[in-house]
Parts: structure tokens; sequence; C-alpha cells
């Protein structure tokens, strides 16, 4: 096994490299669970959430009301009431 610091050949077994002493055991690889997947997943819903709110409240004014002659299906429904 080659060290990854210095790459000098070291026993197969050995726990630390026989030149500079660094340590040859692999880490365990971080897997995330699925508490931090629905952690994260929660955090951006909530980021989304806000930006939408604060877009929205930030171009009120430059939204633009559409003529009714425009759009008959809005006229219709709301010189009858309900339709």
């Amino acid at each position: 096994m080659k060290c990854p610091k210095c790459n000098v050949e070291n026993k197969e077994e050995a726990k630390t490299c026989k030149k500079c002493g660094t340590s040859l055991v692999l880490k365990e690889v971080w897997r995330p669970t699925w508490k931090w997947h629905a952690k994260v997943l929660g955090i951006i819903f909530v980021v989304l959430i806000v930006l939408f709110f604060t877009l929205n409240a930030l171009f009120k004014p430059y939204m633009r009301k559409l003529p009714q002659d425009i759009t008959p299906w809005l006229k219709s429904s709301q010189n009858t009431g309900t339709k």
C-alpha cells in the first residue's frame, strides 16, 4: 500500500506510514441520512417561498393590469358574479 502523502510503499496491514507517519486507515465515507435530506429539502422549500413573496412584493408596482377587452373571459365572470 502506498502512502498518499509521501508515496512510500508500506505493508498492506500497516496503519501508519513508516516514513512520514501519516495514517493509512481509510476513513468511512459520509453518507447523508433521510433526516439530512428532509432538513435540506425543508430549508430549500422555505427559502423558495420567502423568495417568491419577497419578489412579488418588490415587483408589485411594475405589474400591469390587462384591459378587459383583451381578456373577455375575465370581463364576463366579473359582470355575472360567478361562472
